[in-house]
């Protein structure tokens, strides 16, 4: 059995032992406040059994629902709000439009067994609603709410057990307030049910930390489309996106890596679809490392002076800017070569000449993820390059 599952379980079982409670403490103080508390109590009883079964059926799979039965969770939250209304509604009937006569001799222990009551809900409230939120269990959550709505009405009566034995009338007070945040936990979770059955986005956080994602990757250039959306403790997300490689394989590749990127960094994400389309090249740009007069390919990548960077229009080949920039990371002790190969990227590099082979070092990683082709032009000139350049 799952935890999902045991928490449902445990909740029928705390309520069934609320219902014995308090008709125990009703036969002992014979106020009817409590009776109908108890009554109240077996109702939680019902509300616990529905999001149990719910549960269950969530985790079946079926042909005719491929994309599984998730929101059965959804529908049972929406199901506990409608029960917290009805507690609201309860409390307020029991305070103002029910009167009764406790046994003034036996309303101390009937104040203690209230209180022992309102620890039970309030503990066991706390403990669901965490799992619930560990496990991103919408039904676990709304249950809890609603079994603290319990918790609420024991206040209720004891705020009226109090007044008897003073005879003021705070059950009425504390009857107000109390159905004021029990209609607030039903409103909110009953929006967000009816936001996840009608298939609302993923909050705007999680959105965001999934574009951050794909952005990441250096392969991609654009998003042009992201979708997510809830369906019971699970996550179901939707990309379309630009990539920047020539090949399907390659661009499998990307997307492969976008979705374990995903799952690492997000709980709870059932479904991942990206489609993905090549990148319309309209330009190129080309680097290439020099030494100090500009004019010959530097003999070090990462300690070149200078490098040249130009970009051309694919449709036409004219040259549309040339540029010599000094490499900022020439005088790093460490890691230069790597610092480099990103500030290139950052350039929009497609092309790289460079002195050597980058096999087994760091650029080549860089350069390879970025789908950057590097081409190993050794002794050639800058004029060389460039007529290779013009000819490709």
């Amino acid at each position: 059995m799952k935890q999902s599952e045991k928490v449902g379980l445990y909740s029928v079982g705390i309520n069934l032992l609320l219902v014995v409670i308090k008709i125990f403490l009703y036969l002992l103080s014979g106020s009817v406040v409590l009776i109908a508390d108890a009554i109240h109590s077996s109702t939680d009883v019902i509300s616990s059994l529905t999001v149990f079964a719910g549960i269950k059926i969530s985790k079946r799979t079926s042909k005719s629902f491929p994309y599984g039965l998730y929101k059965v969770e959804n529908f049972v939250s929406l199901l506990s709000s409608l029960f917290i209304f009805l507690a609201g509604y309860e409390i307020a009937h029991m305070a103002f439009f029910e009167t009764h006569t406790p046994k003034i001799h036996y309303i101390p222990y009937a104040i203690g067994g209230i209180l022992l009551t309102m620890v039970i809900t309030f503990t066991f409230s706390q403990y669901e609603l965490n799992q619930g939120r560990k496990i991103n269990s919408p039904s676990l959550i709304a249950d809890a709410q609603h079994i603290r709505t319990d918790m609420f009405s024991s206040g209720v009566v004891l705020a009226g057990l109090l007044g008897g034995m003073f005879g003021l009338g705070l059950d009425k007070i504390a009857a107000i307030l109390v159905v004021l945040l029990i209609a607030k936990a039903g409103i909110i979770i009953f929006i967000d049910a009816i936001r996840v059955l009608l298939d609302a986005s993923i909050d705007f956080e999680t959105m965001d930390r999934v574009k951050t994602i794909i952005m990441g990757n250096p392969r991609v250039t654009s998003i042009n489309g992201l979708w997510g959306r809830n369906s019971g403790p699970f996550k179901f997300i939707e990309a379309n996106i630009v990539v920047k490689a020539d090949k399907l394989d390659k661009a499998h590749f990307v997307s492969q890596r976008i979705e374990k990127e995903i799952r690492q960094q997000l709980s709870h994400v059932d479904h991942i679809l990206i489609h993905y389309e090549p990148q319309k090249k309209e330009t190129s740009t080309y680097a290439v490392p020099l030494g100090e007069d500009k004019k010959i390919l530097a003999e070090h990548f990462g300690n070149a002076p200078w490098f040249y960077i130009a970009t051309r229009c694919e449709k036409d080949g004219n040259l549309l800017s040339e540029t010599y920039y000094h490499n900022p990371f020439a005088e790093e002790e460490k890691g230069k070569g790597i610092k480099v190969s990103e500030w290139l990227l950052e350039k929009g590099v497609d092309l790289l000449y460079s002195p050597k082979s980058f096999e087994g070092k760091g650029p080549a990683y860089v350069f390879s993820d970025a789908d950057v082709e590097v081409i190993v032009a050794d002794d050639k000139t800058l004029k060389d390059i460039q007529k290779d350049f013009q000819r490709r």
